[in-house]
């Protein structure tokens, strides 16, 4: 239904309402009119709101004023740090993913900061310490208990703060 068919049909019907309150008066007539001036003023008000929400219902923004609005950057983790992640903590959890996932990726650290654990042990042991170095040296046997646990937390930070020294 339309807005000005339900406007109009608002009104006839007050107006029926009110040809039946003249007709019968059950109260006095200026009471009546009164009330019948209060009822228009209610659907004129009804009308009124609905027109300005209508009205204030902005149309779908152009591709210009959507190529304009600020981008909401999206923070993505690394997938690589994630990875790491993920093998730290296993790593700590395993003594089998410890030795075949972590200690490797700390090897290439090691690596990466000039240790050289098959040519030059000697340097090796002594840049990194004794403990570092049994942990991290390449011909570690694997773990005989694989479900067994890895590495305690405060073991391989105190490992990676040592590779980070140097």
């Amino acid at each position: 239904m339309s807005e000005k068919r339900r406007i109009a049909s608002s009104v006839d019907l007050a107006t029926l309402g009110l040809a039946v309150a003249l007709g019968v008066q059950p109260i006095a007539v200026d009471r009546i009119l009164s009330a019948y001036v209060l009822v228009l003023a209610a659907i004129a008000l009804a009308a009124l709101t609905r027109v300005l929400r209508s009205a204030s219902e902005l149309p779908p923004p152009s591709d210009f004023e959507h190529a304009l609005r600020p981008r909401v950057a999206v923070v993505v983790r690394p997938p690589e740090l994630v990875r790491t992640e993920r093998e730290i903590t296993l790593g700590t959890s395993s003594a089998w993913h410890l030795h075949k996932r972590l200690l490797p990726i700390l090897r290439d650290v090691a690596a990466a900061r000039g240790i050289d654990f098959v040519r030059r042990p000697e340097t090796a042991r002594e840049l990194l310490g004794d403990e570092i170095f049994e942990l991290l040296r390449p011909d570690r046997p694997a773990p005989e208990d694989r479900s067994a646990a890895g590495l305690p937390f405060a073991r391989l930070r105190t490992a990676v703060d040592r590779l980070e020294t140097l």
